[in-house]
């Protein structure tokens, strides 16, 4: 019986040669994709998994580099990298259209069916592909309750979900407020839930060093959001399309 496979992809984006993670389903038909991006900190086995484990469900997955091949574990240094990224729409673009195109001309892929998920970073990035008016099926982010530039959320044309930890200090009710009232504005369709009680990146294991303040792993929550994610998908990437519906 065949199983899933894993491939590393190397290509350009940001000035770096980006590595990416690429799970391809078991056989050789076409089958629905999915861009996954980090948390700020990068490309991680945490990622690697869910890409494997979303090509278990049937789904070609790519998980995308932010940091040219390092995982950034020094949260100063981190940081240093990843906000004057969040500030720049058009490099958060260029770093997804690169991966996407990767997972677009993937023999495998059908191209006209891909989803973009994304955890902090990786998430503002995905959300950054909607506003840039790229073709998905559904945006799905978690502890990335971004906003963009005025009006150009207008360009998204899939639903799009987001959760965030109520106690996460660097997506506060503020934030969330705005991003709520931008994506009413430009009339998409959206869902934001809220689990009780978790900090930033409460769906990340915990990791063997520093981190920011404001962190922290929450198994129950994290469990729950990766179910959100999936059934996003069920929702808007069915494995098998139903043409009759």
């Amino acid at each position: 019986m065949t199983t899933m496979t894993t491939r590393t992809v190397e290509y350009p984006a940001d000035g770096l040669t980006m590595i990416g993670h690429l799970a391809l389903p078991a056989g050789a038909d076409r089958r629905p994709g999915v861009l996954l991006g980090p948390e700020g900190m990068g490309l991680s086995d945490v990622e690697r998994r869910r890409a494997d484990a979303l090509a278990e469900l049937g789904y070609v997955a790519l998980a995308f580099d932010l940091h040219g091949g390092r995982y950034v574990g020094d949260p100063e240094e981190m940081l240093a990298r990843c906000m004057p990224l969040l500030a720049d729409p058009d490099r958060m673009r260029g770093i997804g259209r690169a991966a996407l195109d990767v997972l677009r001309t993937e023999p495998r892929t059908d191209p006209d069916r891909i989803a973009a998920v994304g955890y902090g970073t990786g998430g503002a990035v995905a959300l950054e592909l909607g506003r840039a008016g790229a073709h998905l099926r559904a945006i799905g982010t978690v502890n990335a309750t971004t906003t963009g530039r005025p009006g150009e959320a207008a360009r998204i044309r899939c639903p799009v979900w987001a959760g965030v930890g109520s106690e996460d200090p660097i997506m506060p009710p503020a934030q969330r407020d705005a991003f709520a009232a931008e994506m009413r504005a430009a009339g998409v369709d959206w869902r934001l839930t809220v689990y009780g009680g978790a900090l930033h990146a409460f769906h990340h294991p915990p990791v063997d060093h520093p981190v920011v303040p404001g962190v922290g792993y929450h198994r129950q929550h994290a469990r729950r959001a990766w179910r959100d994610v999936v059934d996003l998908l069920a929702e808007c990437l069915p494995v098998t399309e139903d043409l009759g519906a």
